[in-house]
Order: structure tokens, then C-alpha cells, then sequence
């Protein structure tokens, strides 16, 4: 069960990223994780959001450039080496972490991880297998 991110090109200048979140803000979208890669030049917003379709749609009004891409979402303990165990599980099935991001939530026990991978649909699979919890998009506002 994957999830839908948000990914936002940025021109790298002051003030342009708080254009993206103000967006966001003004129409009463909430974000509930960002991650955010940047070079000299430009940046890459990954959110994930409470509404992607509506806020994808938004964003594209207002001249961004947006991806809409899909991700895993694991709920994991929030305990040292839990995110260890599940890597290693993925390295040995031969799944490809491209990158990743989390955050803590509501649950004192537990962690939300984002994770895209080169094959999501195998990646998937090894995690359900393994009895990893995949999050659902209307699960993440309970985290």
C-alpha cells in the first residue's frame, strides 16, 4: 500500500520555500512531512499532505513544478535499531532504498518512516512479508 508524495521544485533563494508552505497554509492544507534536498541551484520539497490531489492541483495553479510520486509509509517502534533491522531486511532481499525521510507522531511508541525505493511494488512485498505495518494514507493523521 503506498502513499502519495509531493515532490516541489524550488529555485534556491531566500523566501521561496516559505512561499510554498504559505501556499499550503492559506488554503488550509496540512502538511504532515517534509523533507527538503537542495544544491547551489535549486531544491526538492518532498511533502506529504492531507489532501495530494488538492494540493497537488494548488500548487500547479500557483506555477510550481510538481511531482506526485509513490511511497511506502512504515510505522516502526521509536526504539535504536528498529530502522537498522528493517534496512538490513531490505539489503538482503536485494530491495534499493532511495532515499527517506520520518517523523514522530502522536504515539510515543512509534515512527513513521517515508521511503521510496527503485522497485516500490518488490520493496512492498518484502515488507508485508516480514510483518512490517504500512501505513495508509487516512492512517497517517492518527500516527
Amino acid at each position: 500500500m503506498t502513499i502519495n508524495q509531493i515532490s516541489v521544485f524550488l529555485e534556491n533563494k531566500p523566501g521561496t520555500l516559505s512561499g510554498l508552505t504559505e501556499t499550503l497554509a492559506e488554503n488550509n492544507i496540512n502538511m504532515r512531512a517534509m523533507s527538503l534536498a537542495d544544491t547551489s541551484d535549486f531544491g526538492i520539497a518532498r511533502i506529504i499532505v492531507d489532501n495530494t490531489d488538492e494540493a497537488a492541483a494548488l500548487l500547479r495553479k500557483s506555477e510550481y513544478v510538481v511531482k506526485v510520486t509513490p511511497v511506502l509509509a512504515l510505522e516502526i517502534p521509536d526504539e535504536a535499531g528498529s530502522l537498522n533491522r528493517i534496512l538490513k531486511l531490505l539489503g538482503t532481499k536485494d530491495c534499493n532504498v532511495e532515499y527517506m525521510y520520518g517523523f514522530t507522531g502522536r504515539r510515543t511508541n512509534s515512527a513513521c518512516m517515508i521511503l521510496r525505493a527503485t522497485d516500490v511494488p518488490a520493496t512492498e512485498r518484502v515488507l508485508a512479508e516480514a510483518g512490517v505495518r504500512l501505513v495508509c494514507s487516512s492512517d497517517l493523521s492518527e500516527l
